[in-house]
């Protein structure tokens, strides 16, 4: 292989590993936020779901990420290493910070920064919507900004129906609900799976196909699994201290609310998996978590400055890492 082609991929199988610490300890953050879980089981149960996702659900988000840049092969590799090096040095940043930033608005960025820098406009696929899925940079982002309201808006619902089926419930349904938790959790680790781990498999399949490696965008298995792994890994090594502020820091959740939040997450991410759309489950599952507040009728003990955080984080990723992909693309160039 290629030496650029080497970074590229190694540079990709990093993001996931940046990713584990920003998304995927967000699928068992309120599992462990309301002890229905210790961290170790919690831990095993995110690994499994991000290993099978990917291959259980498809790859139409890999092939939309993959569509976001319509440049020349000669260009992909360098916009890939540019594009992944941004969206890597802000993950490190946020999650230094404890803010759940989006990793998909980071490499959306990245793409679309470097793509512009090696030439022009034109050479990003902006696009819409082919139907009801998803194409381009501006398909994507409605996804991103949309995806965070379902979220809310499902944990809402699920939240006012649980309260109202278990209104004269003891506590003896405490523990059916945090044994409920665990499929819960088992579902929004499989749709993260599916989702996040597809970033990094479309940056990869795109980078494959213009060094002549492959004949399709259709990712290698090798590929899937690698970056299913270096997903858990990254949620293993360093995803807690974003799931505390997730788990602990928004809401005081309860056992019912870490239910509802979980179900309503689940259910919205892996719709957008299916539709190959990305979305941040960093995004989903706060915002999940920010509904369960509303579904209790205690908008007022949301933690609204954590929140806001989250906000500038969310609304500045892209730019940044934008900026940042142009300026280190024209760097390598300048380099090479």
């Amino acid at each position: 292989m290629d030496a650029g082609l080497v970074v590229a991929i190694v540079l990709a199988f990093a993001f996931a590993f940046t990713n584990g610490f920003h998304d995927a300890s967000n699928a068992i953050a309120t599992l462990v936020a309301t002890r229905a879980a210790k961290p170790g089981q919690a831990l095993v149960l995110a690994s499994v779901g991000n290993l099978i996702g990917p291959l259980v659900l498809g790859s139409a988000v890999a092939n939309t990420i993959a569509g976001i840049a319509d440049i020349e092969p000669d260009d992909t590799v360098e916009v890939a290493i540019a594009a992944l090096l941004a969206a890597l040095g802000w993950n490190f940043l946020t999650w230094y910070r404890g803010l759940p930033s989006s990793s998909s608005h980071a490499l959306v960025g990245g793409l679309v920064g470097a793509a512009v820098a090696a030439a022009g406009s034109d050479a990003v696929n902006w696009g819409g919507f082919d139907g009801w899925r998803p194409s381009g940079v501006i398909g994507v982002l409605v996804a991103l900004a949309v995806s965070p309201f379902l979220g809310a808006a499902a944990a809402f619902v699920v939240l006012r129906l649980l309260r109202a089926g278990l209104r004269r419930g003891t506590r003896r349904f405490r523990s059916p609900v945090l044994d409920a938790q665990w499929v819960t959790s088992a579902a929004l680790a499989l749709s993260h799976g599916a989702n996040d781990a597809q970033k990094a498999v479309g940056v990869v399949a795109a980078v494959l196909l213009a060094e002549g490696v492959t004949s399709s965008l259709a990712a290698p298995l090798w590929v899937i699994l690698g970056s299913g792994a270096a997903l858990t890994l990254g949620t293993a090594l360093g995803g807690w201290r974003i799931a505390r502020t997730i788990g602990q820091k928004i809401f005081d959740i309860r056992p019912l609310d870490g239910l509802a939040s979980q179900a309503g997450a689940a259910g919205v991410i892996l719709g957008a998996s299916i539709a190959g759309a990305p979305v941040s489950t960093t995004h989903v599952v706060a915002s999940s978590v920010v509904g369960t507040g509303g579904g209790r009728g205690r908008w007022k003990r949301v933690r609204w400055t954590i929140v806001r955080e989250m906000g500038v984080a969310w609304v500045t990723t892209v730019p940044v890492t934008a900026l940042a992909a142009a300026a280190l693309f024209a760097v390598w160039r300048f380099l090479s």
